[in-house]
């Protein structure tokens, strides 16, 4: 493990409001990072600066104020396409990453018939599996794909899965839990070799690493702003154009068309046929410049960092007596996220049903008392149930790092995880 991190954290906490603050008395150690990022000032200036100086309605109005503020929401969409490696015409704006696949369950489930296929895994979040279900109604399978003992991707389960039948693969491309990287790239190749459609759920990948939809030559890419810096209620859909145009739009009103009469309509041109209503400029300026912010830091230095903290915290929570941290152990092959749960000690004091599990103590009991001292970290299934019950547990607590977070914070979780068991008198 290398000594130094790659980030100056100290100059970075700066930056945040938010972590000036006092709670219990204590600096905030912000763990819970894969839920929503904390803010920094530049992207809360930018929002302020829209609305005192460029409030209007785009791509309607005329006059100046309504031109300037379309400059600016179309500005973000391409400067935050090329953040991915994607022209901005293939950038739709949505609310987040599970509108962007309900969109994508919707529109492009529509030409998808019975017998078909869709082939995804045992890891992913509800927001990539519940729309999916939804196709049920229709006759289309939804088949998962398992993962091996220490949490990757069991690759054999998945080829021998895929088929002639498969019409889409859609797979997170880091799990929220278990911090696993898939190798988009190969899945990807895979399942264009099969005639698959290959979606890619970002959420968890685009705000952490650098990350190309040309080179993983993925059809599809979701990903939502509150989750890199920006705000909440902006998020991104990449599609393929040639995809998006053969597709039919999401949800029908004003801005989505070109032409409406009595009896019919016609759709506007990609992005905005995805568009109805007004839109969240506000939320695209935000998010654009948070994409600056990364920027200015190095997506490749904000990936060294991530690797840097997992790897210091995997060796002291690792150290820890009857902690199981779950995923893989090698800060190569996962994120910054670290899932773990006491286990394997008896007592009269915790319910039977946790007993049966092996789980010691309850992950929402831990998170209360790391919260005692301005630990946050979440706890619960992480929306992502049927992993939970691959697992065999109810339940995790969950630490995930990221550029505001350094050795320091790590150490704070190792301290307040050390007196989970004087609290609980176990």
């Amino acid at each position: 493990m290398v000594n130094d991190s790659i980030l100056d954290v100290k100059r970075i906490r700066e930056d945040f409001p938010i972590l000036r603050r006092r709670i219990n008395n204590k600096r905030p150690v912000y763990l819970d990072s894969t839920a929503t990022t904390q803010k920094p000032r530049a992207v809360i200036d930018a929002i302020v600066n829209y609305y005192e100086n460029y409030n209007a309605n785009v791509h309607r109005g005329i006059y100046r104020l309504s031109e300037e503020a379309t400059d600016l929401y179309e500005k973000s969409r391409k400067n935050i396409g090329n953040f991915i490696g994607a022209r901005e015409d293939s950038i739709v704006f949505v609310r987040n990453t599970t509108e962007a696949l309900n969109l994508i369950a919707y529109s492009y489930g529509n030409l998808l018939r019975e017998g078909d296929e869709i082939l995804t895994t045992i890891m992913e979040h509800h927001s990539n599996i519940v729309p999916w279900q939804f196709l049920s109604r229709k006759g289309v399978k939804l088949v998962f794909a398992d993962i091996n003992p220490d949490g990757t991707l069991n690759m054999d389960d998945f080829i021998g899965k895929i088929n002639k039948r498969t019409r889409i693969v859609t797979v997170t491309h880091v799990s929220n839990v278990l911090g696993t990287i898939n190798d988009v790239e190969e899945i990807g190749k895979i399942a264009h070799d099969q005639g698959a459609v290959f979606i890619v759920d970002g959420a968890q990948s685009v705000p952490h690493m650098p990350v190309d939809v040309r080179r993983i030559n993925a059809d599809f890419l979701a990903f939502s702003g509150h989750k890199m810096l920006g705000p909440m209620g902006i998020g991104v859909l990449y599609g393929r154009k040639d995809i998006l145009e053969s597709m039919d739009p999401f949800m029908g009103g004003g801005e989505m068309i070109s032409e409406v009469h009595t009896y019919g309509s016609k759709w506007a041109e990609v992005p905005l046929k995805f568009e109805a209503g007004t839109p969240n400029v506000e939320g695209a300026v935000g998010l654009s410049a948070a994409v600056d912010y990364l920027r200015s830091l190095g997506m490749d230095n904000v990936r060294g960092h991530e690797k840097y903290l997992v790897s210091y915290a995997l060796e002291r929570l690792g150290s820890i007596e009857d902690i199981q941290i779950y995923g893989p152990k090698d800060p190569e092959k996962r994120g910054g996220v670290i899932s773990f749960n006491f286990r394997n000690i008896r007592s009269e004091r915790i319910h039977e049903q946790l007993r049966k599990e092996g789980i010691m103590i309850h992950p929402h009991d831990v998170a209360t008392i790391l919260d005692m001292d301005s630990v946050m970290v979440r706890s619960g299934h992480h929306c992502a149930q049927p992993l939970m019950e691959r697992l065999d547990v109810p339940a995790t607590s969950r630490a995930s790092f990221y550029i505001y977070n350094d050795r320091d914070d790590v150490d704070a979780l190792y301290d307040a995880i050390g007196k989970v068991r004087g609290v609980l008198r176990i």
